[in-house]
């Protein structure tokens, strides 16, 4: 009964109402097939998105990595290695003020955090109403971390490189400095700029910092004990022409230039030219004993002054009798060199000055350098005075550059403060032009010799090292005319004498005389001392052996064969000046 019951509505469903079933059945099917499609649809443009915002990500990233990975501007470094310059990574702050509220309560804690920015001139920038100003660049990581520690949304930060000097004032002058966007401004910053931009390995100069702080100290100490107004000092390898050391004083911090001088940015170890004075007498000394036509025993008379119209010419250790070439070296007679000049003709000074480069700029990886003056038309009287150091102006780089020159066999060397890459670190031969010949140089490196051991130079001796060396006193020519009291006193030093490594220099701007010096500010007193004090430190550094057995005596009897009137025993360096 219940089964036929079933069997009736069954049927009853099937067959009254079977086609409303039938059509909601497909209502339900392509409502879902719709859904479905549509859920498809969704998920492959969510897959499309995101697999080309993983792309623009990717490409992004690169670029990103690209920027980061960019090379920062190439250190600089000294022979050994040492680090003088070098960029590093710092964050700048900077503020969108028109989201600031408050700009005085954050100008005050800003300047809490940043000394070197008054609270004034933050509340000025933070009231600007500028979407975009600088706050300070390259700030500290602990003023970043604390301006970040403030939570204000209106600071931000961008990274950026600075560059570091590490010796501050040390090197100033050679390295120079660059702008707050990494570009040279000055020295070997400016003359290798792009090359610093774009290497990849540091810049080796042939600086030696040990020797440069050696010279840098016993420099100022004696511009502060003869109160000169500056200073200029350098020692450079003879034979390869690099530069060893160079100051100039006074300096400055390349790390702060914004307060700095013009005055201390000026590089007068290669941009300023000046008037040498005796030093001079090396090169018209060279020039006659190198023409053939002067020798050792040639005599000039320098009985008396030389008078040109209403000047005269004459001499401050004045000996009043004809002497020997290497009297006239050793008193620095200007009247015997001026006569000694006039006889070699015509122009003929004028020509060797040339040859040792004091008409053009010296060579040196340098943009500041210092253009010579000289007489022109150069005239009779020009090489008369030209002779002894007047009415010629040089570089102290000039001035070592040729007097290694003159001490190294006759080759002029390249001067350089760049170590090149290739290079025989064991060739000790010069490269360059000869200027005068083997024989000159060897007579110019006793000359030399026994003007430390025997004459005006004795300030300059050092037990051992055998140095050689001239000194000079230059009037300083003021509005035309030549001041008695102002003068720029110098050293030129060489050692070991025998065998030639090193030139040192020494110059003092203004000096003036002390108890110790008797009252002298010459080179003999002032600036001798200086290349002594280099050479003692630098001997023993450079592992350069000590010669105890060979002393003044030797070297006054080595020389008594040349001066046939010398008198053995005589004391030159009682006369303890040189002008």
């Amino acid at each position: 009964m219940a089964k036929d019951v079933f069997q009736q509505n069954k049927l009853t469903i099937t067959g009254a109402q079977a086609q409303t079933l039938d059509q909601a059945r497909m209502r339900v099917i392509w409502v879902v097939m719709v859904l479905m499609m549509g859920y498809l649809a969704i998920g492959l443009r969510m897959g499309e998105l995101s697999i080309l915002h993983h792309k623009n990500m990717e490409a992004s990233a690169g670029k990103s990595d690209m920027a980061d990975t960019k090379p920062l501007r190439a250190s600089i470094v000294d022979r050994n290695g040492n680090l003088i310059a070098a960029s590093l990574k710092m964050a700048s702050v900077y503020a969108d003020t028109t989201m600031i509220d408050t700009p005085a309560d954050l100008a005050k804690k800003l300047s809490a955090i940043l000394p070197e920015q008054t609270y004034d001139d933050l509340l000025d920038k933070l009231s600007s109403g500028k979407e975009f100003i600088w706050i300070q660049r390259d700030i500290t990581p602990k003023q970043e971390y604390a301006i970040n520690a403030l939570g204000n949304p209106a600071l931000s930060f961008q990274e950026e490189t600075r560059r570091i000097y590490p010796d501050a004032g040390l090197t100033a002058h050679i390295i120079g400095y660059t702008d707050v966007d990494g570009n040279g401004i000055a020295g070997i910053e400016k003359y290798f700029n792009k090359q610093l931009i774009e290497a990849n390995k540091p810049l080796k100069l042939t600086i030696d910092l040990r020797i440069q702080h050696i010279m840098h100290r016993e420099l100022a100490e004696a511009v502060k004990k003869f109160h000169a107004k500056d200073g200029v000092g350098m020692v450079m390898d003879v034979n390869t022409g690099e530069i060893i050391s160079m100051v100039s004083l006074p300096d400055f911090d390349p790390n702060h230039v914004g307060a700095v001088t013009d005055d201390s940015k000026f590089n007068r170890a290669t941009l300023g030219v000046f008037e040498m004075g005796s030093t001079f007498k090396l090169f018209s000394t060279a020039a006659a004993l190198d023409s053939g036509k002067v020798h050792f025993s040639s005599i000039f008379d320098a009985t008396d002054p030389i008078k040109i119209g209403r000047f005269k010419i004459s001499d401050y250790h004045a000996q009043h009798r004809p002497l020997t070439v290497p009297e006239i070296f050793i008193y620095s007679s200007n009247i015997g060199t001026a006569k000694m000049a006039d006889s070699l003709g015509e122009n003929s000074l004028k020509d060797f000055y040339k040859s040792m480069g004091f008409m053009t700029q010296a060579p040196i990886e340098l943009p500041e350098r210092g253009t010579p003056l000289y007489p022109s038309p150069w005239k009779e009287v020009n090489t008369l005075t030209a002779s002894f150091g007047h009415g010629i102006a040089v570089s102290p780089l000039h001035l070592i550059r040729a007097a290694s020159a003159l001490v190294n066999g006759g080759i002029m060397p390249r001067s350089t403060l760049v170590i090149p890459e290739k290079r025989d670190n064991l060739s000790l031969t010069p490269e360059g032009e000869r200027v005068v010949s083997a024989e000159t140089s060897d007579k110019m490196r006793q000359l030399l010799e026994l003007v430390v051991a025997d004459g005006t130079g004795t300030k300059a001796w050092v037990d051992g090292y055998d140095v050689g060396g001239k000194t000079g006193t230059a009037e300083k020519n003021i509005n035309g005319g030549y001041e008695h009291n102002a003068s720029l006193s110098s050293f030129i030093g060489v050692f070991p004498i025998q065998a030639p490594q090193y030139a040192v220099l020494a110059i003092l701007d203004e000096p003036q005389g002390t108890p110790d010096t008797h009252g002298f500010s010459t080179g003999g007193w002032t600036a001798a001392p200086v290349v002594a004090n280099v050479i003692e430190q630098m001997g023993p550094l450079y592992q350069i052996p000590p010669d105890m057995d060979r002393g003044k005596k030797d070297i006054e009897k080595e020389m008594a064969a040349y001066l046939k009137d010398f008198k053995e025993g005589s004391t030159l360096a009682s006369l303890g000046t040189d002008h």
